[in-house]
């Protein structure tokens, strides 16, 4: 009997395999030094539709023993996979890049049922993963030391790059494919092993991701896989953390998550890249281009249902277009649709989970009844369970929760300004500091705000910002670090030097 098909829950399991055009991606368990467990011996980790409340899965959970495990196959595998050429990494790397091409609509499929977004997004976010694969396939062959010239004459130093060694990689459910490859990527370019712990709301992305990697052939111990429960993750957390042969922490989440893991990570002093929340802020000039920053505002504010740390989350508009600029926005989301991400011509799946609406309700009934109006939305859609209208809210205050907590939901919350000191002195009052957008067609003040705004990321009359080319990373309490472009290599890896006498 297959593992499949050997747990209690065996008929969804079995519904969902069928819907894959290779049904061996769907695994019930961890990876660790190259083997899957299935067992389902402990506590289990049950998967769900948001669409529908679908049972899709139950996984066997990682347990603090197995996690321990996982540390141990990475670091026996360390030694052997940074003595590589960097050539033979990066053609591992290809191969994993390739496998996952092949498979984009079955790791699309398996997104949209676990998280939510429609389908024809989730397939776009698996090739936009792909692409760090590939990018930093490339990356691997251009990491380059110096030789420098001393005081002496008769002596050199060397310096060296080399990997950190052992990696803990903790990714989120928003983005539950990208952001693997992106932390994944750079680590196994540089030449360092990975135990990986993707969030227990979405471990199908990441349980077929490993299965690729390991049909690429990269070798047992170099990604290994944990799966924990909601009340293991903790203690597992804890248990990777301090174990002495992690050296590097990679983590994708809030900043409250975050700062307990640096506190964690504080006892071994690893090295730390962290992408924490944010209050993005987009601000919308009198001179912009109208009808751009409305369909940059939908664009930033309204991916993934608004469920990501970089989206518009206080949109600042200047109060002699703040009419015109809403009627467009609001037009511009009238044209939404909101649905299950497996129908054709879905644009707003469903939110993640009962918190996530729950915190939604929250932020839109505490800015209307501080005098907030509700242009369109405003309420959970008539479908029920984890869908919420697409909401544009008028007249916000800098009082409101909503212009200080992040939202991580589909309400457009519009401010009004009148100069551009106070947009400044507006944007720059958050804790936060990951992304931000304006739109004007002054160039002088384009040069101005770039520089003086406190964030990691602008985007200069564009919401798009975030490709494998470039770095994306927070400042203040969004964040330690940089992932994407040569940067995010540079984050796994550790300078060294060496100095040469009597020449």
């Amino acid at each position: 009997m297959n593992a499949l098909d050997s747990v209690p829950d065996a008929p969804p399991v079995s519904s969902l395999r069928r819907q894959l055009r290779d049904p061996d991606l769907l695994r019930l368990g961890g990876y660790v030094g190259g083997q899957w467990d299935e067992t389902n011996n402990g506590p289990a980790l049950h998967v769900t539709d948001p669409a529908n409340g679908e049972h899709l899965a139950s996984i066997s959970a990682t347990s603090v023993k197995q996690a321990r495990q996982a540390v141990d196959a990475a670091a026996q595998a360390q030694q052997a996979w940074a003595a590589r050429s960097a050539s033979e990494r990066a053609a591992l790397l290809m191969a994993w890049h390739a496998q996952i091409l092949a498979h984009a609509d079955d790791l699309a499929l398996l997104m949209t049922r676990e998280q939510g977004k429609p389908l024809a997004e989730a397939r776009g976010e698996v090739l936009f993963g792909a692409s760090f694969v590939s990018w930093y396939a490339e990356e691997a062959k251009r990491v380059h030391g110096e030789v420098l010239q001393t005081y002496n004459a008769d002596r050199r130093v060397l310096i060296l790059r080399q990997p950190v060694g052992v990696v803990v990689a903790i990714t989120p459910w928003n983005f539950p494919s990208a952001m693997i490859t992106r932390k994944c990527a750079p680590a196994l370019a540089a030449g360092c092993t990975i135990v990986l712990k993707p969030s227990e709301e979405t471990p199908l992305s990441a349980i077929a991701l490993c299965v690729l990697a390991q049909r690429a052939g990269i070798p047992p111990g170099v990604i290994n896989l944990v799966l924990c429960t909601r009340d293991n993750v903790a203690e597992t957390g804890q248990t990777l953390l301090a174990d002495e042969r992690v050296r590097k922490l990679s983590f994708t989440g809030s900043t409250a998550t975050g700062k307990q893991l640096m506190r964690l990570a504080a006892d071994n002093v690893l090295k730390l890249s962290l992408e924490l929340g944010g209050n993005a802020p987009l601000i919308v000039f009198d001179d912009a281009d109208l009808d751009r920053a409305a369909d940059g505002a939908l664009a930033s504010k309204f991916r993934n249902m608004g469920q990501t740390c970089t989206c518009a989350n206080r949109i600042l508009v200047q109060r002699g277009v703040y009419e015109a600029f809403a009627a467009r926005l609001v037009e511009r989301v009238r044209g939404l649709r909101v649905g299950p991400g497996m129908q054709a011509g879905v644009t707003q799946g469903p939110l993640i989970n009962s918190k996530a609406i729950d915190k939604v309700m929250q932020h839109v009934a505490d800015a209307v009844g501080k005098g907030a109006r509700t242009a369109i939305g405003g309420a959970p859609d008539a479908r029920g369970g984890l869908f919420f209208q697409p909401t544009v809210l008028l007249d916000v205050t800098p009082q409101m929760r909503i212009c200080h907590e992040e939202t991580f939901g589909p309400v457009a919350p519009l401010i009004p300004f009148d100069t551009e000191e106070e947009a400044l002195a507006l944007a720059n009052d958050s804790s936060y500091g990951l992304a931000g957008y304006f739109y004007t067609r002054d160039l002088n003040r384009a040069l101005r705000l770039a520089e003086r705004l406190e964030l990691g990321a602008v985007g200069i009359n564009e919401a798009v910002i975030s490709s494998e080319a470039v770095p994306i990373g927070g400042v203040k309490q969004s964040g330690i670090g940089r992932e994407g472009a040569h940067h995010g290599i540079d984050e796994f890896l550790e300078t060294k030097q060496v100095t040469i006498g009597a020449l």
